[in-house]
């Protein structure tokens, strides 16, 4: 195993994922927040849904990403015919060798890009499930691992468009964070001209960071320190939405161990070695709101899952005291810093 540095690691993080926001951001013009949101999710070891109306560039966010990196990089066009062997993969008979022959599906890649999702079937969207989640593959009674790093970035149109399936719960459930990409500004849109009106900037983008790095990355963002009473903060805010009365269905823990590793990640892109209450408030509508689903009653009223995790993020108070004495990042032994003292959010 190759050993490092802990304290040199944090360094090289944001250098590398600079070197890969630059490269992204070439391509998705004025939208640096969802930028940084799908590497918070990669460095989390998560996978992301990109769920946006069409011709706003959620493919080219994917791509753009996934060509960023030094790593083998596969594209599935989900479609109501697409069988789910053909993401998995199948076992061929071998007339020569009289025996059957695993041939590896679309799902054996480090980066695997998910193009319109819901328009596949539920049994299609299932075979993903086992994959997500255990970063592996089950055919015939025999399991094949995943390379690693392993991320699903996923594309899809909203439900109301026509010919899509909605995503069923146990599998919004396996997206670490769902974005929006929104429309440009009208400067973005401009700059968007000049930079598409000719060769798509895709067709130049080079590789800026190898996939061993982002595994040494994944590493580092791990000894991440989380104080106590950032824990317990994000297991209230979880938790109150399984108590809410206009949800029918709240986070699960799943959802709090996603919000806790984003939150790990984010702070690594911040340049600290411990997470703060921020950390976990800027992340917990793209974390939570996907998982949610709001009751009848609370649709007629036109309330949003999002507008839910915002109200409760107002009530929840934000924890202030400092953290005690703990190994800090990467196990090393030193106090982390205080996080500073902040007053309940303000929407």
């Amino acid at each position: 195993m190759t050993t490092y540095d802990d304290r040199a690691s944090l360094t090289d993080l944001t250098a590398v994922v600079e070197r890969v926001r630059e490269s992204v951001e070439g391509v998705i013009e004025g939208k640096p927040e969802v930028v940084r949101l799908s590497l918070t999710v990669l460095l989390a070891e998560g996978h992301l849904l990109i769920e946006d109306v069409p011709g706003v560039g959620k493919t080219m966010l994917a791509k753009a990403l996934a060509r960023s990196i030094d790593c083998s990089v596969r594209r599935i066009q989900f479609t109501p015919d697409l069988l789910p062997s053909d993401i998995t993969g199948v076992s061929i008979w071998d007339q020569q060798r009289r025996d059957f022959e695993f041939k590896p599906g679309a799902i054996f890649a480090q980066v695997v890009i998910g193009d319109e999702i819901n328009r596949a079937s539920p049994k299609t969207q299932s075979a993903l499930l086992e994959s997500m989640e255990e970063r592996q593959v089950t055919i015939d009674g025999k399991t094949y691992e995943l390379p690693s790093p392993f991320m699903v970035v996923a594309t899809q149109n909203p439900v109301e468009m026509e010919g899509t399936y909605p995503l069923p719960e146990a599998q919004r459930d396996r997206f670490m964070a769902r974005v929006s990409v929104g429309y440009p500004s009208a400067e973005a849109e401009l700059q968007m001209l000049d930079v598409h009106g000719g060769v798509s900037p895709l067709e130049d983008l080079q590789p800026v960071a190898h996939a061993h790095e982002i595994l040494k990355l994944i590493e580092a963002v791990r000894g991440v320190h989380v104080a106590e009473p950032v824990k317990r903060y994000a297991v209230e805010l979880v938790g109150a939405t399984r108590t809410h009365p206009d949800l029918r269905l709240g986070a699960s823990p799943r959802a709090t161990l996603h919000l806790l590793r984003a939150a790990k990640a984010s702070a690594a892109l911040s340049g600290r070695e411990y997470a703060l209450p921020d950390d976990v408030q800027a992340l917990a509508v793209a974390v939570l709101a996907h998982r949610l689903l709001p009751t009848a009653q609370a649709q007629l009223n036109r309330r949003t899952a999002e507008q839910v995790v915002e109200e409760i993020l107002q009530r929840t108070p934000v924890p202030t005291a400092a953290p005690q004495q703990q190994g800090g990042f990467g196990g090393l032994d030193r106090t982390a810093p205080a996080y500073p003292q902040q007053p309940p959010r303000r929407l």
